[in-house]
């Protein structure tokens, strides 16, 4: 007889970032923000990070790839695939820091999506499944200042 665990999972809750943002520019133009390389380039990544290298092939199955240089000059690479595109409405794509054989690490699913508010949108993001509430909560602090970046970027767009 096979004995199964009642160890209880942890709560989606736990797991899942969630960040809700109204930026102050039009839905198609957010959208481009994200999905055009040229565009993440003036504003993906914390604050003091500087994103070195963008590729987007940006279609279901297509892959991205970056790196963000930190003010200390160390280089975090990341890649991933997109899963799912709705423009100007959402967008799915998967997430991993790569490991320094630039393979990648843990996988994450993010998606994002954009509603309008007349000029404005309305952006919900969610990443999931973090192993930790402490790994959701690192996460938080960069997106949001990555967030912040974004406002400014669109401001001046």
């Amino acid at each position: 007889m096979t004995e199964v665990s009642s160890k209880p999972a942890k709560p989606l809750a736990d797991r899942e970032l969630v960040i809700t943002r109204v930026f102050d520019a039009p839905r198609e133009l957010v959208f481009k923000a994200w999905t055009d390389p040229e565009s993440a380039k003036r504003w993906w990544g914390p604050k003091g990070f500087t994103l070195t290298h963008s590729e987007m092939d940006v279609r279901p199955g297509g892959r991205w790839r970056a790196c963000m240089r930190s003010p200390e000059g160390v280089d975090f690479w990341i890649q991933g695939v997109y899963r799912d595109i709705t423009p100007p409405e959402r967008f799915v794509y998967t997430w991993a820091w790569e490991k320094p054989e630039g393979q990648p690490g843990r996988e994450t699913l993010i998606t994002v999506e954009f509603a309008e508010q007349g000029n404005k949108t309305e952006m919900t993001f969610r990443q999931a499944e973090f192993e930790t509430v402490e790994d959701r909560d690192s996460h938080r602090g960069g997106w949001t200042e990555t967030f912040d970046r974004l406002a400014e970027y669109l401001a001046k767009a």
